[in-house]
């Protein structure tokens, strides 16, 4: 269920939080709020060690498991078309804002995570 309030506050998550607002291309995959497989493409908004926050059409519940596929900028790669492959489950949707149909999502991360170049994704 979406929510109306401000968007989540990773400070909550762990000690010392520290993230970057910087926009990083991403594709989400998981199931939406009807069960069925989506596949979308976005921007991340925030992205720290905890977890990260993006704008998506589909709609999604509170703990529902996505895993996203995020482009890394070249400089960090050596010109290198590198993505990090990170699962996580939502802790907050909020609601859309004005004539935007899409959601605010928030996404808590797991430990595992992959770093690939080969396009052979989990």
């Amino acid at each position: 269920m979406a929510k109306k309030s401000t968007a989540f506050d990773f400070r909550q998550l762990g000690d010392g939080e520290h993230g970057f607002s910087i926009p990083l291309n991403t594709q989400i995959q998981g199931k939406n709020a009807q069960g069925k497989d989506f596949d979308e493409k976005t921007v991340l908004t925030y992205i720290s060690h905890n977890g990260s926050s993006f704008w998506m059409a589909n709609s999604v519940g509170e703990g529902s498991e996505l895993k996203l596929i995020i482009d890394l900028p070249p400089k960090l790669s050596d010109e290198k078309n590198l993505k990090l492959i990170i699962k996580g489950r939502v802790v907050f949707v909020e609601k859309p804002k004005n004539e935007d149909p899409r959601h605010r999502v928030s996404l808590k991360f797991e430990n595992k995570y992959i770093i690939d170049n080969e396009g052979q994704y989990f």
